[in-house]
């Protein structure tokens, strides 16, 4: 029997994160996640880490040489081929740890949590795409509290994504977080028993 394998994505602060925690535990689903394989691919002492710094100077790390990601993110979220060029080293090493993890797993059904899976190109390597979605009113306010940011900064961490409208379009499920925790997770169960592709 073939592996069924989530691809969820959406929009940042969408509520990804929301919908990842309850298949974790309502359905004790094993979660592959892009954001903790990219943390991996930039730790400290690590190749890519070191093309980074190359790149940008010393002032891009910590005293202790770790990634300053504050300061990245100024750099990539205002110039589109400062982030391609990230995007170019990091991808590549997020897909590899994904084939691997894929590969040893023994479940049928995985979740991959991937912000970026259109955009990175890894739509290959899931069985069917799940889009979060809410308004972009909520989306910008849900960010703009997360993360500390004004809104202006928080459009432009939206901007440098592919529009939400776009990934709908290439969902085989869309899950509305514009209602209640409890519409959106009811809409995980029915999404969950009945999805499958040709």
């Amino acid at each position: 029997m073939t592996k069924r394998i989530i691809g969820l994505t959406g929009g940042i602060a969408t509520g990804k994160t929301t919908v990842t925690n309850y298949l974790a535990s309502a359905y004790n689903l094993p979660i592959l996640d892009a954001d903790i394989y990219a943390r991996e691919a930039v730790s400290l002492g690590s190749p890519i880490l070191g093309a980074i710094a190359g790149r940008y100077g010393k002032q891009i790390l910590l005293p202790d040489g770790s990634l300053n990601r504050q300061k990245l993110g100024e750099i990539i979220f205002n110039r589109q081929d400062e982030r391609n060029w990230i995007d170019n080293l990091i991808h590549p090493d997020v897909r590899d740890r994904f084939e691997e993890a894929i590969a040893r797993s023994s479940s049928q059904t995985l979740v991959l949590v991937v912000p970026l899976l259109f955009e990175a190109g890894m739509t290959d390597l899931v069985t069917e795409i799940w889009v979060v979605r809410c308004s972009q009113e909520q989306q910008l306010q849900r960010l703009i509290q997360r993360n500390h940011l004004n809104r202006e900064q928080a459009q432009a961490r939206i901007n440098s994504q592919l529009s939400i409208e776009e990934k709908v379009a290439h969902a085989d499920v869309v899950l509305d977080n514009s209602s209640t925790l409890e519409v959106l997770l009811k809409q995980v169960d029915v999404a969950l028993k009945t999805t499958t592709r040709d």
